[in-house]
């Protein structure tokens, strides 16, 4: 049976898509940082769930409903402190690993994914309050993100973009985060001190594509592309840290800018429930697996290089998908409106949910203890 250390052996990271209160305090996200996990991604969905779901939220609640904070103020703070913990338990990996590993990642709010400066402020607000060396702030790769991006860069701060689907995505991404370094080490910033990664999202892809391929009857590459397509995604990684422009940056201590592989879960019960960890493992790479797909690759998983093997095929895939008459770009454009979408749903049902809670906590104050 595969480890998780076998992939770092291989050249990537196993991170964590999930995090919840009751989880850390019951001792199992330490227990799997123990077994090799180096990191941890949230999103509105993931943090939806947890505090609407648990009652290890309730007593701060009160607390905040006492204290007179607005729903904000009490979202702010209950995912802050799930944060802190989460990045505090994983501080020994990013100092043993120099910076590479030991990330938490956290969210700017989808409310703001349209407005650049407000993200920009949202962005600079929680790497000061959350105070962590290692925080990764969550900025989707659209046309608002991506001056976001280049410009939290450029301050130094760690960035995780998110909700990328389309080669179009990756190139501008990977543009803002040379251009932020640039900019970083123009102002006499150290570039060695900011990490960045790429999210580059997979079987949300077939999910969509697979229903268009079986209403035109082609089976071929069916539950093909989503893992084609981000192989084609390593190859501009590899292209893009490559040449005379990275190498000004590299030698002053720039980090690569990973590639970050989420939406890993299969959600077809016909597919092999771990295709999307063991058909892309290779170098510089990162995947962010929820709890029952990570275990899946633990016990049955294949741990062996794949990210850049079988090119061809890929290609052929891909070219495959275009012959039927089906356009991946407008289905990546589709899937990223999706994606923005589900967690501006997700955080408004948060919201909601926590105001109700905070009403509660208002009308039943606690009993002194």
């Amino acid at each position: 049976m595969p480890t998780l250390k076998d992939l770092r052996n291989l050249g990537q990271s196993a991170w964590l898509d999930f995090i919840e209160r009751d989880f850390m305090a019951r001792g199992e996200l330490k227990a799997l940082i123990d077994r090799g996990l180096s990191g941890v991604t949230s999103n509105p969905s993931i943090f939806a769930g947890a505090i609407v779901d648990s009652q290890a939220y309730d007593g701060q609640i009160q607390n905040l409903a006492e204290a007179g904070s607005s729903v904000r103020q009490a979202y702010e703070s209950l995912v802050i402190t799930d944060i802190q913990q989460a990045c505090d338990l994983l501080r020994p990996v990013y100092d043993e690993t120099a910076g590479v590993d030991g990330y938490v990642s956290l969210e700017a709010s989808p409310d703001l994914a349209d407005d650049t400066q407000k993200t920009i402020e949202e962005v600079a607000h929680f790497h000061q309050v959350v105070a962590r060396p290692n925080l990764m702030v969550k900025i989707p790769a659209t046309e608002a993100g991506y001056p976001a991006i280049q410009d939290a860069i450029g301050r130094g701060i760690n960035i995780n973009i998110t909700l990328m689907f389309s080669l179009e995505q990756y190139d501008r991404v990977a543009e803002a985060y040379l251009a932020g370094l640039e900019a970083l080490n123009a102002a006499g910033g150290d570039v060695a001190n900011v990490a960045s990664v790429a999210s580059f999202f997979v079987s949300r892809i077939d999910t969509k594509l697979d229903k268009q391929l079986d209403e035109i009857g082609e089976t071929s590459i069916r539950g093909k592309i989503g893992i084609a397509n981000a192989k084609m995604a390593y190859q501009r990684f590899q292209q893009t840290f490559h040449g005379d422009r990275w190498q000004r940056l590299a030698v002053r201590g720039a980090r690569l800018q990973r590639v970050l592989w989420g939406s890993t879960s299969t959600k077809d019960p016909a597919y092999r429930d771990t295709m999307y960890v063991d058909g892309l493992i290779g170098p510089h790479t990162i995947n962010t697996l929820p709890p029952e797909t990570l275990e899946a690759f633990v016990d049955h998983g294949t741990a062996s290089r794949t990210v850049d093997q079988d090119l061809e095929a890929a290609q052929q895939h891909l070219e495959r998908l275009e012959e039927v008459g089906i356009s991946l770009d407008q289905v990546t454009g589709e899937l990223l409106e999706e994606g923005l979408d589900k967690f501006a749903r997700s955080f408004d049902d948060l919201m909601s949910s926590l105001e109700r809670q905070l009403d509660r906590a208002k009308s039943t104050p606690a009993k002194a203890g």
